[in-house]
C-alpha cells in the first residue's frame, strides 16, 4: 500500500504516553505517513480545540482518570463543568488531555478520534485509502 499524504494525518499528543507511542507505532507500521504536534514542545492547538470539543465533548477529551487530573485541588476538578471550563484547563496543562488526539482528514471531512483504538483507525484508514 502507497504511503498516505502527511496532511492528512495529525497525532497530537505527548511522546513518552505509552497510548501515543503505540498509536504511533501502529500508524508506521501500516506505512501511514503523519505529522506530530508535542503538546509539551508546541502547546495545545488553541485554534482546534473547539473543533475538538464540537466532535468529541469535553468530557471525552479531559483525562479524568490520569495522573494530572488527580494531583489538581478538587475546586479546580469540580469548576471544569463545560467546554469554556475545559479549554481553560485543558491550555493550561496540556497533559490532561486524553491522548493521542488524531484528526483524520478524509476528503472535506476532518474525523476527530481520542485515544487509540485499532479497530476504528482500521476503518479509518480503509476510508483514507479508498477501500
Amino acid at each position: 500500500m502507497a504511503a498516505m499524504n502527511k496532511s492528512l494525518i495529525t497525532l497530537y499528543g505527548i511522546p513518552n504516553c505509552d497510548t501515543v507511542k503505540k498509536a504511533r507505532a501502529w500508524l508506521t507500521d501500516r506505512g501511514l505517513e503523519y505529522t506530530f504536534h508535542d503538546f509539551r514542545k508546541q502547546g495545545v492547538p488553541q485554534a482546534r480545540l473547539p473543533g475538538w470539543l464540537a466532535a468529541v465533548g469535553w468530557q471525552k477529551l479531559v483525562n479524568r482518570q490520569g495522573t494530572t487530573w488527580r494531583k489538581l485541588d478538587p475546586a479546580v476538578q469540580a469548576a471544569v463543568q463545560d467546554d469554556a471550563s475545559a479549554s481553560q484547563l485543558m491550555l493550561a496543562q496540556p497533559s490532561i488531555i486524553k491522548r493521542p488526539v488524531v484528526e483524520w482528514r478524509l476528503g472535506e471531512q476532518t474525523t476527530i478520534t481520542v485515544g487509540f483504538d485499532a479497530a476504528r483507525w482500521q476503518e479509518l484508514q480503509a476510508a483514507l485509502s479508498g477501500e
